[in-house]
């Protein structure tokens, strides 16, 4: 089932989920199942829509802990989502992410994060990572699977980069900007996935998922998810130890409407909508 994000909306949280979303020039899967089905855990996912609908932000972090520790970052995140909804760049939503788990890190805690803003109107897609494993990048015209390697440098001066939230302060975060063709795939996942113990207990590890999603049918991304996850059982020798949260983007051309472009001023007045649920 497909749902309607609107113009100036915010949704997401830290709860099991499996949902469809169609935005401007893109296609969204979220799937996120906690450790032990429990009714939620340190996985946070959020999707925004900025006011004329244009803008598409896609957060997937992994946060050390559970319970309130994790709410309470999920909470932050949320509000930093509000803030930087109409924003293209989002070098300085990562920052502040970084500012608010440094701020809440009390126990030792950090959370690993990786952020794309998708553009419609030019189909260009920026990524940036806080120490989190890199995404998949699927090409329709090759019928291919790459990890796509974000440049450490990017543009960035010598020092602590694109390390996880909370470690430090003075950490600066890069983006790197990649041009989507109708049809290619981009996949983001937390390590729960690649940590998955596989044949003779070894960890399925980045190589052991790229061999995985080459023999699935890439053309039906509506089931894409579900047919990595039903080929990863198949090769499991031991329970999955941790939570596990896949997001899949799929670039389609569409555009956003030109009534909405026209009332996005007017939305600017108001606060963004709130979809977000958590524990």
């Amino acid at each position: 089932m497909t749902e309607t994000m609107q113009c100036l909306e915010i949704w997401g949280g830290n709860q099991g989920v499996e949902e469809h979303f169609h935005r401007p020039g893109l296609d969204v899967w979220v799937y996120s199942c906690p450790h032990e089905n429990a009714a939620s855990g340190g996985d946070v996912y959020y999707l925004s829509s900025c006011a004329s609908g244009r803008i598409s932000r896609m957060l997937l972090a992994d946060v050390s802990g559970h319970g309130p520790r994790v709410s309470g970052f999920a909470r932050r995140l949320r509000d930093l989502m509000r803030r930087y909804v109409n924003s293209i760049s989002q070098t300085q939503f990562v920052e502040g992410m970084n500012r608010e788990f440094v701020e809440l890190n009390q126990e030792g805690s950090f959370a690993t994060a990786i952020v794309g803003t998708f553009f419609a109107s030019t189909q260009s897609f920026q990524l940036s990572i806080a120490g989190h494993p890199c995404p998949l990048l699927y090409r329709r015209k090759t019928e291919t699977w790459e990890l796509f390697e974000i440049s450490r440098n990017a543009g960035l001066s010598k020092g602590l980069l694109n390390t996880p939230l909370g470690i430090s302060e003075n950490v600066a975060y890069g983006q790197t900007r990649l041009n989507l063709n109708n049809g290619d795939l981009i996949l983001a996942y937390t390590d729960g996935l690649t940590e998955t113990r596989v044949t003779d207990g070894k960890l399925l590890e980045t190589q052991g998922l790229l061999n995985l999603v080459q023999t699935l049918d890439a053309s039906r991304p509506d089931r894409l998810l579900q047919s990595l996850l039903t080929a990863l059982r198949d090769q499991v020798t031991e329970p999955i130890g941790d939570d596990l949260s896949l997001l899949l983007a799929r670039a389609d051309g569409s555009s956003a409407s030109w009534w909405n472009s026209l009332l996005a001023p007017f939305r600017l007045l108001k606060q963004p909508a709130d979809k977000t649920r958590w524990r």
